[in-house]
Formats: structure tokens, C-alpha cells, sequence
């Protein structure tokens, strides 16, 4: 009986540590100007979902700087068109946007940050594009995020 007991304590753990797996994705960026994902799956049964963003590049976020912007996918031009004026300081991002639903820092090579947003602010049916707002990177940098069972 021990043993059964045991062994259901390791399944239950086992299942929520593969469950809390899901409501997260490391995206890494590199000086070549791009991302090593092009599609994330969002389960509708996270609560929270948590982008880490990595560059393992070496170059300095001011010359090849990245960040993870998250809107959907018919706001996505205009909101990186609208964030080059905004400047480095604001992780080129218009202040306030209402468009973007999540985001990271613009960062360098070696260095990461993180967002984590509501899933409720993602709808079945909708298309979401992540990107990077450094000025001329969205042409490369991108890929679509898609609400799942």
C-alpha cells in the first residue's frame, strides 16, 4: 500500500511538473538577426504563460538588440513601425500601446529577460504574431503564437 502510495506521489509530481512546462517557452535570439522559434502553443489551461528571451549573441543591444513582442498578428507591423521613434530606452515601443500585449526589454548578446502575460488576453480563432520592434528586425524576426486545448 506504501509502495502504490508512493509511487501515485511521484506520478501526480511528475504531471504537474510537465504541466507547469507547458505554460513557458525559452525563444533564444542571436547576432545573425534571428530567433531559434517560429510557432509557440499556448495552452488554454495556463493561467499565466512565460516567454524567456536569450541572446547568445555577443554584440551590444544597441547595435543588435532583441526583445519579444507579442500582438496580434494584423497590429504587428504598426506596432513595430510606431516603436521606431520611441528609441532604445523604451525597448522601441510606443509608450502605452494598447496593441501590445506583452513584452520584453531589448537585450544584448548574453544577456536574457522575461514576460509573463494573462492568457486570457488571448482569444481562440485570433492569429498573434511575436516579433522583435528593433527597427528592420520584424522582417525576420517573427512567428506565431496560437491559443490550444
Amino acid at each position: 500500500m506504501l509502495r502504490q502510495l508512493v509511487t501515485l506521489s511521484a506520478l501526480v509530481l511528475a504531471s504537474a511538473q510537465v504541466f507547469a512546462a507547458e505554460c513557458a517557452v525559452t525563444v533564444n535570439s542571436t547576432d545573425q538577426m534571428s530567433y531559434d522559434t517560429q510557432a509557440i502553443q499556448v495552452s488554454k489551461s495556463c493561467k499565466t504563460f512565460t516567454v524567456n528571451l536569450t541572446h547568445d549573441g555577443k554584440l551590444p543591444k544597441n547595435v543588435m538588440g532583441h526583445n519579444w513582442v507579442l500582438s496580434k498578428a494584423a497590429d504587428m507591423q504598426a506596432v513595430a513601425t510606431d516603436g521606431m521613434a520611441a528609441g532604445l530606452d523604451n525597448s522601441y515601443l510606443k509608450s502605452g500601446d494598447a496593441r501590445v500585449i506583452a513584452h520584453t526589454k531589448v537585450i544584448g548578446g548574453g544577456e536574457k529577460d522575461s514576460v509573463s502575460f494573462d492568457v486570457a488576453k488571448l482569444s481562440v480563432g485570433e492569429q498573434y504574431m511575436f516579433f522583435c520592434s528593433f527597427p528592420g528586425h520584424v522582417a525576420m524576426m517573427k512567428g506565431t503564437v496560437t491559443l490550444v486545448d
